[in-house]
C-alpha cells in the first residue's frame, strides 16, 4: 500500500495556522506508522504539505515532515484527522486506516522475532566460519524466509482484540509484524557472521580452513 499528500481538511490547518505555538504546550503525532510523537507544532505549511515540531530529543532543535506521514495530531483541543482517502494511494477509509495503525500497534508490542535473531545468528554463524565469499549473502536471504510467512495474532496479548477479525488491523499487524521479524533476524545474522567470519580468520592463521 502507497501513501501520497492526503488533501488535507482545510479547517484544520486554518485552526492551526491561526494558532500561537508554545513552547509549554503539548501535541500528540499519530503517524501512518503507528509510532507517536509527543511534542510541539511549530508550524503547518498549508502549501507545500510540511508540518514542522520541536524534536523531542532536543528541544532546540526543529523537525520538518510531509504531512502525509501524519494520521492525526491531538492538542487539547482534542484529535485532528489529518489523513483522507483518496483514488489514488489512500485506499483505506478513516477508519480502516485507524485499525490498520492498531493493527502496526499490537504488532510491535507483541512480537518479538526472537526465534528469527536465534536461526539466523546460527546459520550466518555457520556461514561466516566457512570463510566462502557467498557467506555475506546469507544473513539477507534467511531474513527475507522468514519475513514471508504470516503472522498469528494472539487474541489474549493485543490491545485491540475486538478489531482481530477486521482486514484493515490484520493487514496492518501482518505488516509490522513481518517487518520486526526481518530487522530482528537482520541483526542476529549480521552478528553470527561476524563472530563467523572473525573465527574464519582465526582458523586461517592457525593452518586450518572450513573450505579449501
Amino acid at each position: 500500500m502507497r501513501f501520497i499528500k492526503p488533501v488535507l481538511v482545510p479547517f484544520i490547518f486554518c485552526l492551526y495556522s491561526s494558532m500561537s505555538f508554545s513552547q509549554t504546550k503539548k501535541d500528540t503525532l499519530l503517524l501512518i506508522n503507528g509510532k507517536t510523537i509527543i511534542t510541539t507544532v511549530t508550524d503547518i505549511d498549508t502549501i507545500n504539505a510540511l508540518i514542522s515540531f520541536v524534536k523531542p530529543q532536543n528541544q532546540k532543535k526543529i523537525k520538518t515532515i510531509d504531512s502525509d506521514c501524519i494520521f492525526s495530531i491531538t492538542d487539547n483541543d482534542g484529535e485532528h484527522v489529518i489523513y483522507m482517502q483518496d483514488t489514488v494511494g489512500n485506499d483505506l477509509s478513516e477508519l480502516e486506516m485507524r485499525q490498520f495503525i492498531y493493527g502496526q500497534q499490537d504488532a510491535r508490542k507483541v512480537v518479538k522475532g526472537n526465534a528469527g535473531l536465534y536461526i539466523n545468528m546460527l546459520i550466518s554463524l555457520g556461514a561466516g566460519i566457512t570463510g566462502s565469499f557467498l557467506s555475506p549473502v546469507v544473513p539477507f536471504l534467511i531474513a527475507g524466509a522468514l519475513g514471508l510467512p504470516g503472522a498469528k495474532i494472539n487474541e489474549d496479548k493485543v490491545a485491540h482484540p475486538e478489531l482481530i477479525y477486521t482486514d484493515a488491523y490484520k493487514l496492518g499487524y501482518v505488516q509490522e509484524a513481518k517487518r520486526k521479524r526481518k530487522i530482528r533476524s537482520l541483526i542476529g545474522g549480521g552478528f553470527g557472521l561476524a563472530v563467523g567470519l572473525g573465527t574464519s580468520v582465526i582458523l586461517k592463521a592457525n593452518g586450518d580452513q572450513i573450505l579449501k
